[in-house]
């Protein structure tokens, strides 16, 4: 038990930003689980955080992905804000099926040419898996944004991507957080899916 405590002093104190950044991870997607609209201020800070952590660990397209995420932090917040129910939380909403195959092409383009380029142009570290958590990511944060329940499926596949790359690189507290995010997305594939039933009976 003593040992295990200077571990985790030791990981704290050594990595602040990172452990903040978790702390306001697991927040953030706790808040989105429950389709409250202040999961974004949560989120704003977090992203910024990891900008920093991602460029410094030289996964780049992790990187690059927090300055997308900002954006769609903004979108997302004007975007619920415009679409509550009386008791205040989101409407859940469902992808049609007919644009399934669109997402799908999307993905599978915009991780080969992303990791393609990475791998070509920088010293990138694992491009291609690193292109797999930007490219899905980008997709799951827009159907976020728009409410869609899919969105949880794109974020445990993404989770479980992560979690192996951030383990490789010595990223542990973030390795933690995208287990944790597994779980809640798990959880909120559960939630939202109730959630939209209970709409389609009201």
């Amino acid at each position: 038990m003593e040992e295990t405590l200077k571990f985790l002093s030791a990981m704290i104190g050594s990595r602040p930003i990172e452990i903040t950044a978790v702390v306001l991870g697991v927040l953030n997607v706790g808040l989105i689980i429950r389709r409250s609209i202040w999961n974004y201020p949560f989120g704003i800070v977090m992203v910024s955080l990891y900008a920093w952590i991602f460029f410094q660990a030289k996964l780049y397209s992790d990187s690059l992905l927090q300055i997308y995420f900002f954006c769609m932090q903004l979108y997302g917040w004007w975007f619920w804000a415009r679409g509550k129910a009386d008791a205040g939380e989101v409407v859940v909403r469902r992808l049609p099926v007919s644009q399934y195959s669109v997402y799908i092409i999307i993905a599978i383009v915009g991780i080969a040419g992303w990791g393609t380029a990475m791998a070509r142009f920088t010293d990138a570290s694992l491009p291609y898996p690193d292109a797999t958590i930007a490219v899905l990511s980008m997709i799951a944060q827009f159907l976020m944004a728009k409410r869609y329940l899919e969105n949880w499926v794109l974020w445990v596949v993404v989770d479980v991507v992560a979690i192996a790359v951030f383990l490789y690189k010595d990223l542990e507290p973030t390795a933690l957080l995208y287990l944790i995010f597994l779980i809640m997305a798990t959880t909120g594939l559960f939630v939202w899916h109730s959630n939209w039933r209970k709409q389609q009976h009201a």
